[in-house]
């Protein structure tokens, strides 16, 4: 794995680490009831493309 692909994997994992600590914060408030949905989706969407990357 080159040099970009590294980076962009540690960027991913700090941006899913992110999601779900936003993710738990909404649940524990639910102030708007689809910004837990789209918070699934993007988190979702960020483990696809970690998956696609290559652990």
């Amino acid at each position: 794995m080159d040099k970009k692909a590294k980076k962009k994997q540690e960027v991913l994992r700090q941006r899913l680490q992110k999601l779900q600590q936003q993710r738990a914060g909404a649940v524990k408030q639910m102030d708007d009831p689809d910004e837990v949905s789209r918070l699934d989706q993007d988190i979702a969407a960020t483990k696809a493309e970690l998956e696609k990357i290559g652990k």
